[in-house]
């Protein structure tokens, strides 16, 4: 399925890509902090509520400000997937899209009535984690999608006419695959969408995402992503709705100022292409972070989604340095988010020496467990 980055790491790419695996994740964090607050509400509601500008700064969701929703949650259970797919790889068993689910999986028993005394040791720290057993309003499908052990796959994949943004919104990690060809990165992504959303336009938006997240975590800029996504969009069946989207976003780019109206219109109705679209169309145009992700959430679709794959994009394009540092102060769950992205890094550079036969941590072993 891949391989990881096998190569010999300097200090200052160690250091470079550790900034923009905490971007991604707390960019992507942030920005669904940023979105939550409005989901639901049409622009009209939103300016009334927050004044004529929208919403400029974090606002109050779920009893705080900060608060996450669950497309976090499950974007964090993402990365914990990835590094336990790599710590299997030890024992010759190697099917990442399996890894992830099980962690999918850990983040439904999370959201269940089990309560924490059924938690098993080999769950690992991230499912230890109080603070990821609040429940916030998770999507039906991700809830139906992972209601069962059996994995939904391209050819059998859960809720085959769900083509909600949800899928896309978790990817952003696999896009952290900086050792892998482009190709396997999107295949990875689509398979893991189509554990709970099967309509083509869900898992292949999140294949282009996790594409795009690729190309800014490897140095490339937005445009150059985007059109390194278009191209192996093309080679994949019902690809045309998701490519029509991204170039509908690049377009916008040339038509003046950008408009809440303008953002509204690309989010099309909430659809997963279209909140992609929104998302790359904000950071292209935005004057700062601050003002891209303001702009990708001032709308009335999924304020959220659009808000998270902004950040995810921003984070990875920049590094954890470009955030608005107030905002990141207020995130729910910041130091969580931290030692995961830290330990993702580590894990993707120093891999053998943590868990391999010349070095294995038990430690390590203890956080993120081969069972």
């Amino acid at each position: 399925m891949g391989a990881t980055a096998g190569a010999v790491w300097g200090r200052g790419e160690q250091q470079d890509f550790r900034s923009r695996v905490r971007g991604t994740l707390l960019g992507a964090a942030v920005g669904d902090a940023l979105g939550a607050p409005l989901d639901g509400l049409s622009l009209e509601e939103i300016r009334s509520v927050h004044g004529a500008q929208g919403l400029l700064d974090l606002a109050a969701a779920y009893g705080r400000r900060g608060a996450v929703t669950h497309l976090t949650q499950l974007t964090l259970f993402s990365v914990d997937g990835l590094i336990r797919a790599q710590v299997r790889r030890d024992t010759g068993a190697w099917h990442p899209p399996s890894d992830v689910h099980r962690a999918y999986r850990r983040w439904a028993a999370t959201q269940s009535d089990w309560g924490p005394d059924e938690r098993r040791k080999d769950d690992g720290w991230l499912a230890r984690e109080e603070w990821l057993y609040a429940r916030r309003d998770p999507a039906r499908a991700n809830v139906l999608g992972l209601a069962d052990e059996i994995m939904g796959t391209l050819d059998a994949p859960k809720n085959p006419g769900e083509p909600g943004p949800e899928a896309a919104a978790r990817s952003a990690p696999f896009g952290l695959l900086v050792g892998w060809e482009p190709q396997l990165v999107m295949q990875l992504a689509v398979e893991c969408a189509a554990q709970t959303h099967g309509h083509p336009t869900a898992y292949l938006t999140a294949g282009a995402y996790a594409v795009i997240v690729h190309a800014l975590a490897r140095g490339e800029n937005l445009d150059a992503a985007v059109q390194q996504a278009l191209a192996l969009l093309a080679t994949r069946p019902g690809h045309q709705q998701v490519a029509d989207a991204l170039q509908h976003a690049l377009g916008a780019v040339r038509q003046g100022m950008p408009s809440p109206a303008r953002v509204e219109e690309l989010a099309a109705g909430g659809t997963a292409e279209g909140a992609l679209a929104v998302a790359v169309y904000c950071v292209l145009v935005g004057e700062d972070v601050r003002h891209g992700l303001c702009l990708a959430v001032n709308h009335g679709g999924p304020s959220a989604v659009t808000g998270a794959l902004a950040g995810g994009l921003l984070g990875a394009l920049h590094g954890e340095t470009a955030l608005p540092p107030a905002w990141l102060a207020e995130l729910e769950g910041r130091p969580s988010v931290l030692v995961l992205a830290d330990d993702f890094a580590m894990e993707m550079t120093q891999g053998p020496a943590l868990h391999g036969p010349a070095g294995s941590s038990p430690g390590w072993l203890a956080r993120y467990p081969r069972a």
